[in-house]
């Protein structure tokens, strides 16, 4: 927690200041049930207004300073835990920027998650369970203390009442909170994933006729959830109601054992003091239960967010500070790269993406990349790109070696399109912009042309300015492809990868585009992932991958004349045409 703790300490003087002034307000309110306690019993008796004009002072006094206290102690605790989850918030986006979701176990929605709901967890860890758990103690202990002036025994009494009101209470709580938090964290997350079904799958159900069967699994599991919440309800309602009855219990003993204690008014006036003071005492204690509960619910996120904080980052390549201007040149030597499998360690056998490839473009080449599903062919533009790191082996740009161990990133100069890319929720317009900020309408629009997607622009309602939905809602298939290929050629990069960009059109569709992209003018070095053959005459050269491995080289005309993986899947393509 040293990390949580490093983001908390530049504000520990305001939390202090919070918890002052709430210790001050909680005490003040005690003395307030004190002093009113001994003035409305002893003005019972009569006395001389002089000797009750020193607790009409101390009332009004107490009254004032607790509402004042009280605002002091909110003001200052929010400011403290806003600016602290201000700092946390930047140290929590720095530690996973230093460490990609990849490496970190992570994917978006833990990103997330991370970002958002843990780090707010921070925020009711410190206004919810650690100011009043800091009140109720102190507050409880000038209780005794106050109880101890009119009877020992009070105090004693008042002692024990205290500790099964709060931290015996507030165990009994936590356990069963939890048990039936879990119950209905367990019970949302069942009703989001019926429900989503319901709602996104109900024309699919609804032709195949199982809409009446999974509209009912999702009112099951809202029932479930219902019953669930019921249940977390009750447990609250019974705590809370414990608390008042061990409240009224207290209160009665502390009475009795002072009216017991003695005979005569002054006992009389002591009994009420003792009593209302034991009555606040309890109370002030009575919210460690909550924060017991609380305190439950918010810690995994706490710990999740300090276990964040505490990794050590993870080392960088070490980059060349430029690279040269214009298409670069990409050579991989003997690239290995293996994905770990589920222990967390490289498979050296089926986990092997890339077997120990050798692979030069020279630099402005147009080259196409093609093999069989799983031959490595995603995976070669991802260690080029810098999505992953190969196990062994170097990648080179332009003669720098961008592969040194470290830890994926993409590697300055190389952009494109690969199966993970992401549409931003925003316009059309803002998603291409992306790619280059300074772009002029004209230059949008050619590389809108280029990727077949102006038409797409021109026939939405804005045009330009349509907003499209996170992930690319509101768009086809199709329409989305093509957005992604155009903010990536409008990107102009030295090293473009292209993951089958035309994966989503029409065969004829797909064809025209590959082939303008293979021999369009200028442009960088150009690495194009494609499963069909036909558009790769255009190409200056033809990689064919099996296995992790390089199998062939050359251009479509020679590949194709040959016996060999390249002219087996041309006739598998025509056969199938």
């Amino acid at each position: 927690m040293r990390g949580l703790w490093g983001a908390v300490r530049p504000h520990a003087a305001r939390l202090v200041a919070a918890a002052l002034a709430g210790v001050a307000a909680e005490v003040c309110g005690l003395g307030l049930v004190a002093a009113a306690a001994w003035l409305i019993a002893r003005a019972s008796q009569r006395p001389e207004l002089a000797v009750l004009s020193v607790s009409i002072v101390a009332v009004r006094g107490l009254a004032l300073a607790k509402g004042s206290l009280r605002y002091v102690e909110r003001l200052a605790g929010h400011d403290a835990a806003l600016r602290a989850l201000a700092e946390l918030r930047g140290r929590v986006f720095d530690a996973l920027a230093a460490r990609r979701p990849a490496e970190a176990g992570l994917r978006d929605g833990g990103l997330l998650t991370r970002m958002v709901s843990d780090v707010e967890a921070v925020q009711d860890l410190l206004l919810r369970c650690v100011l009043p758990g800091v009140a109720a103690v102190v507050c409880g202990v000038v209780g005794v203390a106050v109880c101890g002036l009119v009877a020992p025994v009070a105090a004693m009494v008042l002692a024990v009442g205290l500790l099964v009101a709060g931290p015996a209470l507030a165990v009994v709580a936590a356990r069963s909170s939890g048990r039936a938090a879990a119950r209905v964290a367990a019970g949302r997350e069942e009703l989001a994933v019926r429900a989503l079904d319901v709602l996104e799958g109900a024309a699919d159900l609804k032709m195949f006729g199982a809409d009446g069967r999974f509209a009912g699994a999702a009112g099951d599991a809202a029932g479930r959830l219902r019953g669930a919440e019921r249940a977390a309800a009750r447990v609250s309602a019974l705590v809370a109601g414990a608390g008042v009855a061990v409240q009224g219990c207290v209160v009665a003993a502390v009475v009795w054992v002072v009216l017991r204690g003695g005979s005569g008014a002054g006992d009389q006036v002591g009994a009420a003091v003792a009593g209302l003071t034991a009555l606040v005492a309890v109370e002030s204690v009575l919210p460690l239960a909550a924060a017991a509960q609380r305190l439950r619910e918010v810690w995994p996120a706490v710990r999740r967010v300090g276990a964040v904080l505490a990794a050590p980052p993870v080392p960088r390549p070490v980059r060349p500070a430029a690279l040269p201007a214009g298409p670069l040149a990409v050579e991989l030597l003997g690239v290995r790269v293996a994905y770990p499998d589920r222990g967390g360690v490289p498979d050296a056998v089926g986990g092997v993406a890339l077997d120990g490839v050798d692979l030069r473009v020279e630099g402005g080449r147009r080259v196409a990349v093609v093999g069989a599903s799983g031959a490595g062919k995603s995976t070669l533009l991802a260690a080029v790109s810098g999505e992953v790191v190969p196990v062994s082996g170097a990648v080179l740009l332009g003669g720098h070696d961008v592969s040194l161990p470290g830890g994926p990133g993409v590697w300055a100069g190389v952009r494109g399109l690969m199966q993970d890319a992401h549409v931003f929720g925003g316009s059309v317009r803002a998603n291409l912009l992306l790619a280059r900020p300074d772009a002029t309408p004209g230059e949008l629009e050619a590389a809108a042309r280029r990727a077949r997607f102006l038409e797409v622009v021109e026939a939405l309602p804005d045009g330009w300015d349509t907003p499209v939905g996170t992930g690319g809602h509101g768009l086809s298939g199709g329409q989305r492809q093509r957005l992604l290929l155009a903010r990536a050629l409008l990107a102009d990069p030295p090293v473009l990868v292209l993951d089958e960009p035309a994966e989503a059109l029409d065969p004829v569709m797909a064809d025209e585009l590959t082939r303008d992209l293979l021999s369009g003018p200028g442009g960088g070095t150009l690495l194009l992932v494609t499963h069909r053959l036909a558009a790769l005459g255009a190409a200056d050269e033809v990689v064919v991958m099996d296995r992790g491995r390089v199998v062939q080289r050359g251009r479509h005309d020679e590949l194709v004349a040959v016996p060999g993986p390249y002219r087996d899947l041309w006739e598998a393509e025509l056969l199938a045409a």
